[in-house]
């Protein structure tokens, strides 16, 4: 019995301090919503701000839908960018479909470049560098690959720099499954739900110390300033390192109104389990008091621990009282955030798969502490204290 009593208080420990950041999270959307109607405003009825634009794009490979990905960069509402895309070898097959893309936007300058075998052991950084130095504009925009925009997404991007405090900016982005699938939704509901509300809670804490890899933008002078790309070099998430060296600086880091889509193309339960602990891991390294905090967010694990708890002591109904609960708490996150803040439109990800995606990953988080090696690109590498990596033997 005494076993029983203390994992039905380690459970309502649990759901009081997911309850606690649910209410956090809560408070942190009306702010959020009411700067994206102010920038909404600005962008429609406020002098126009459009300084020349560089787009970054490293390309690795192919994927499902690359090409139309790509041209929706291209069909942007913007006066004047570029678009640079870098690859480690000429024949890339994610460079050549860029190329029969661009030859179909006459009009919109786009380049491409190859790195050869890179220097780095984040073979990215390589082609941001090269990228860099043949920029033509001071503002540079950099996206992955997997990310489709709507037309005013420049527009968007540009705005926050008409704050010359400004060195960065980055955006929130919903997650969509590319080719539908199970696993690839529960994911992709994850993106949209519980890394949104993390971002908004920390930026709510503490302000925004770190962009996302979907899509960010820096000053050119913000970059050299820190050491160029190179300070990536050896880390894994990169882009937590270029957000963070740039308010470092002393620089703001904008959370822009806009949000993305960034586009799920794990389909298969195993390729969806090993880029989930990938990114889990990633972050243990990266920031690992906060991840070791983030057990805390978790809902429903604490949930069925209290109803097996409580059901195995003779209350059932009290235990399907503290399950209940933890499906509530998620259910308000999936309304809140995804929903009315990225605007994901999939109701049945949002109100069916996020208390299952809750689940999971409070599993990641359990797995991200068995082995600090990860496989990306290909390769296997081992991350090291504070989020650098090494090529793993």
């Amino acid at each position: 019995m005494h076993i029983l009593l203390t994992i039905l208080i380690i459970a309502v420990f649990g759901l009081v301090t997911s309850t606690v950041f649910t209410g956090m999270t809560l408070a942190a959307v009306p702010p959020y919503l009411r700067e994206r109607r102010e920038a909404l405003v600005q962008l429609k009825t406020g002098p126009e701000f459009t300084p020349p634009l560089t787009l970054l794009k490293p390309l690795h490979g192919t994927e499902p839908d690359l090409e139309a990905h790509l041209a929706s960069f291209f069909e942007q509402d913007y006066p004047e960018y570029e678009i640079l895309f870098c690859a480690r070898t000429d024949d890339d097959a994610g460079l050549e479909t860029a190329r029969q893309v661009a030859k179909r936007y006459p009009a919109i300058p786009a380049r491409f470049f190859w790195t050869g075998e890179p220097p780095y052991i984040n073979a990215k950084a390589a082609s941001m560098e090269l990228m860099e130095e043949e920029a033509r504009y001071d503002i540079l925009v950099i996206s992955d690959s997997d990310v489709r925009v709507t037309p005013d997404y420049l527009h968007s991007v540009a705005l926050p720099f008409a704050d010359g405090n400004v060195g960065g900016m980055t955006c929130l982005y919903r997650g969509v499954a590319a080719e539908g699938g199970l696993w690839a939704r529960l994911e992709a509901v994850g993106m949209s739900v519980e890394m949104s509300s993390g971002v908004l809670v920390a930026r709510m804490m503490e302000g925004m110390q770190f962009t996302l890899g979907p899509t960010m933008a820096f000053r050119r002078d913000a970059i050299h300033r820190m050491g160029g790309f190179e300070v990536t070099a050896d880390y894994c998430a990169d882009d937590f390192v270029l957000g963070n060296e740039t308010w470092k600086l002393g620089q703001k880091i904008v959370l822009s109104h806009h949000v993305i889509d960034h586009m799920v193309i794990n389909a298969t339960l195993e390729a969806s389990l090993k880029h989930q602990v990938r990114w889990m891991k990633s972050t243990r390294f990266s920031r690992p008091k906060g991840h070791f905090g983030t057990a805390l967010t978790f809902s429903v694990p604490f949930g069925l621990l209290g109803w097996a708890a409580a059901a195995a002591m003779g209350h059932p109904l009290w235990g399907l009282g503290l399950l209940g609960w933890s499906v509530a708490t998620r259910l308000a996150l999936a309304i809140a955030v995804g929903r009315r803040v990225v605007r994901d439109s999939s109701w049945f990800g949002l109100l069916m798969l996020y208390p299952i995606r809750d689940l999971m990953g409070f599993g990641f988080w359990v797995a991200s502490y068995f082995s600090s090696r990860i496989v990306w690109r290909g390769r296997l590498f081992q991350l090291l204290p504070g989020g650098k990596m090494r090529a793993a033997e």
